[in-house]
């Protein structure tokens, strides 16, 4: 479902990615693991078309998506791919429900349509009775839970974390992880994610280890 190949990227000398090849099939759980600076975060964000490889090619659904450039970059990457950070990114000015409809909304979806559907994916998970809290109003886990939300509102083919529980203690990290992991068996959602939590990497489908901007 995703296929990169010889994917390269150098910051001035610095040698990121060395041809990384990599693949991903549509419903996996796969944990990208290594040390700080093995390229993880790079190659993630490659893959999400957040930032370009200096060689090779990245394809999802079949759409060679390193040549996409501009607005039909943003359009593509809006409806095809989902983001979940380590820190939320949830607009403080605006409600749960609000934050989680802005992707849908920048999509062209209906203002009602999309709103109905934000209910629906926060009352999922949990969240029926915050809907109308701002961020600053939710815990940790009530926010990262509300940005797994926001990165499901236009039905992704794949959803990219980046260290997504951080910022969480034991407890609600247990809680991400698993939800993740129902979000695979019921919807048969895809997911690949940067991770330092020997934990998580444990409960995913498979561990891709990354070292000196290899995989290994």
């Amino acid at each position: 479902m995703l296929t990169a190949r010889n994917i390269t990227k150098n910051y001035g000398s610095l040698q990121v990615l060395r041809s990384v090849d990599f693949d991903i099939n549509k419903g996996e759980i796969v944990c990208i693991v290594g040390s700080s600076g093995a390229g993880k975060s790079t190659l993630l964000h490659i893959l999400g078309t957040l930032d370009t490889p200096d060689s090779g090619t990245v394809t999802l659904e079949g759409k060679q998506i390193d040549t996409l450039k501009g607005n039909k970059l943003a359009a593509f990457r809006n409806k095809h791919i989902g983001f979940v950070f380590q820190f939320h990114h949830l607009l403080p000015e605006f409600t749960a429900v609000e934050n989680v409809c802005i992707p849908g909304w920048i999509a062209g979806g209906k203002k009602r349509e999309v709103n109905e559907s934000a209910i629906t994916i926060l009352e999922s998970l949990g969240l029926g009775d915050r809907l109308q809290n701002k961020p600053q109003q939710l815990s940790g886990g009530e926010q990262q839970r509300v940005a797994v939300a926001r990165a499901l509102i236009n039905n992704p083919s794949i959803i990219m974390a980046d260290e997504p529980t951080g910022n969480l203690d034991s407890a609600r990290a247990k809680e991400l992880h698993q939800l993740f992991i129902d979000l695979r068996n019921q919807f048969n959602q895809t997911f690949l994610i940067v991770t330092h939590n020997e934990e998580l990497a444990q409960m995913s489908d498979r561990i891709v280890h990354m070292k000196d901007g290899k995989i290994i």
